[in-house]
């Protein structure tokens, strides 16, 4: 979610509204891609510039464990409106995005896609049952598949066959929707639920939902991750659970407006939050990180732009019209670092630290 004031599930077991599936047990481990090295963070890439990355305001990219789709939204800035997007590589270019069906109407933030692709978490104010809530809630939208109604599809396990299009958004029921406001939802292999909600401080802070008998009982506030002053709007859970990716307003060692941090889990626990560094957060935000499927790569969004540059003379009219015309204008792109050498520049902080 751009404004302040606003993966994956494997196990035999099956879940009413179709969370938890037959998804494999395994999950890739971080690995450098081809020509980096594990001791090196590399200048973060700008993904589909022109395309994806515009003049306009774009957040929450992820890709699906093929790297052959992204989904991402789009603002009407600050907060008017939330759209949800989905672009395809074709002969290694991402081409036009299109607005997912079920979108375009409310505001539908947050997109986190499921590991084996056929489904996305994301949080919107639209109407519960018919009713306005006036709260941010996290729903389910799932790929329609060939061989399989949305009846089945939504009851029964994973879904096969080919895509043909998607099903209408599904409330994720129990303890992550019960009360307040709530955002930025991921999953790991065991179907415990990450997210980020407001429900008991007004802050927006990190919660665990456990998948116990095939339900979402109760909402486990992660105390050491929040704090005074804290808002974290996005808590994006490793596979196995080993660590989380974090968003975060006002929290200790960071560079400017929102960071992005990594907590290791330690125990039942978890360590304290670790900003990621000045290779990938800087004066402006940093946010909405997501974990590639297959494990090399974090995305994420920055609003750097031109005022990250020196400037020996004051902005003239026109030069300042003339940037905020650019990409780099200080509104949301999206980019994609290694997951491997953050990771491990991440660890040795915290080792250092100690």
């Amino acid at each position: 979610m751009r404004g302040r004031g606003c993966v994956a599930i494997a196990g035999a077991m099956l879940v009413s509204c179709g969370l938890a599936t037959e998804w494999p047990r395994t999950f890739a481990q971080p690995q450098a891609p081809a020509g980096v090295t594990a001791d090196e963070i590399p200048a973060p890439e700008m993904i589909g510039e022109g395309i994806i990355s515009t003049d306009e305001d774009e957040l929450g990219g992820g890709v699906t464990p093929d790297g052959q789709t992204l989904i991402f939204e789009k603002s009407a800035a600050p907060h008017y409106l939330y759209i949800m997007c989905e672009s395809h590589l074709v002969n290694g270019v991402w081409s036009k995005p299109e607005i997912l069906p079920f979108s375009g109407q409310y505001r539908d933030t947050d997109p986190v896609i499921a590991p084996d692709g056929q489904s996305i978490l994301f949080a919107s104010d639209r109407p519960v049952n018919g009713k306005d809530l006036h709260r941010w809630s996290i729903w389910r939208a799932r790929r329609r598949m060939a061989d399989s109604d949305e009846k089945n599809t939504a009851r029964d396990g994973p879904a096969t066959g080919a895509a043909t299009g998607w099903e209408q958004p599904k409330l994720v029921p129990g303890a992550v929707n019960s009360e307040g406001s709530q955002v930025f939802a991921s999953i790991a292999a065991n179907g415990n639920i990450y997210f980020a909600s407001s429900r008991k401080t007004g802050n927006y802070d990190v919660f665990r939902a456990k998948l116990v008998d095939g339900e979402y009982k109760e909402a486990d506030q992660l105390g050491s991750l929040n704090g005074p002053g804290i808002d974290t709007f996005e808590a994006a859970i490793a596979p196995d659970e080993s660590y989380l990716l974090l968003g975060s307003f006002g929290r200790e060692g960071g560079y400017g407006s929102s960071d992005i941090f990594v907590s290791y889990r330690e125990g039942e626990g978890w360590g304290k939050p670790i900003n990621l560094g000045p290779q990938i957060n800087g004066r402006a935000r940093d946010y909405s990180p997501r974990i590639s499927g297959d494990g090399k790569w974090m995305y994420f969004t920055s609003e750097k732009g031109f005022l990250d540059d020196k400037h020996e003379q004051p902005f003239t009219y026109q030069s300042v019209r003339s940037k905020l015309q650019g990409i780099t204008n200080e509104l949301g792109n999206l980019y994609r670092v290694p997951l491997e050498p953050v990771l491990r520049d991440a660890r040795k902080k915290q080792v250092d630290v100690q």
